[in-house]
């Protein structure tokens, strides 16, 4: 399905509670171009390959970042097309080198930008397509979904990180954001401004929790303790997910000098 006039999606059949509909493949080429750029291989899934496999020919794979409904798929990828993977880690790479902050990427008849966007994961990347429509388009992985909110993966992502990466994506106005899970996001500077109210709020949320509990944020009470409160009646399957988010919200203020904390990270 067309999302953008350079992309296509082609949605992984993985849904689940972190994955909203499925993982979303992305494959870009510039219009009348033969040859395509897929984004994010998806899961080990053969029918979704496939499919993408008879989008091409597949001239690169790009990934957003390390995690496997979104890596799964790559070594079978190549198999299927032959193309190199480029990521930002190198053992996600497959006959190429690593991607880095600020290249631009020439494939497919298009330009895509690299952007670094740690705060989901470390390693995690957005491509910028400057002339995919009259504000360009913005491949936001995980950092920026197409519904609800992300998770942080702590320690590998981080809030500090992460409020750096929404400054940053926040620059490119009010082009669309084509995320890894969910719809198109209309307007990602918007969206963006919505994400940082919401961490600012739950990090409130937090210090409400901690002067409840009456801890200093060291490990006592633990993170498990912040997260019955802050998130009452989350289901089960996110709770992995609210935990680690709550020991990043933690972390990051005992970064800011707000609560003590001996070698500067929470406990749980």
């Amino acid at each position: 399905m067309a999302v953008s006039a350079f992309a296509s999606v082609l949605t992984a059949p993985n849904p689940g509670p972190m994955t909203l509909d499925g993982t979303n493949s992305y494959v870009l080429r510039f219009p009348g171009w033969e040859s395509c750029v897929v984004v994010d291989p998806g899961p080990d899934h053969e029918g979704h390959l496939r499919a993408l496999a008879a989008e091409g020919p597949v001239e690169l794979v790009l990934v957003t970042h390390w995690h496997r409904d979104h890596t799964g798929g790559i070594d079978r990828l190549v198999e299927l097309t032959g193309a190199p993977v480029r990521a930002a880690l190198p053992e996600y790479c497959r006959g190429a080198d690593p991607l880095f902050d600020g290249e631009v990427v020439h494939a497919a008849g298009l330009e895509a930008r690299v952007v670094a966007a740690p705060g989901h994961t470390a390693d995690s990347l957005c491509f910028f397509l400057p002339e995919d429509g009259p504000r360009g388009a913005v491949l936001t992985g995980d950092t920026v979904l197409g519904r609800g909110t992300t998770s942080l993966g702590y320690p590998d992502g981080t809030l500090a990180d992460f409020f750096a990466t929404l400054d940053r994506l926040e620059e490119f106005g009010a082009a669309p954001g084509l995320s890894a899970h969910g719809p198109l996001v209309p307007d990602l500077s918007a969206t963006v401004r919505s994400y940082r109210a919401h961490r600012l709020e739950r990090l409130d949320q937090v210090r409400a929790a901690l002067a409840t509990l009456g801890g200093t944020g060291t490990g006592e009470p633990p993170v498990s303790a912040v997260a019955d409160l802050v998130y009452a009646g989350i289901e089960a399957s996110k709770r992995p997910a609210v935990e680690h988010g709550v020991a990043a919200q933690l972390h990051y203020l005992l970064g800011s000098g707000e609560l003590p904390g001996p070698g500067g990270k929470p406990t749980g």
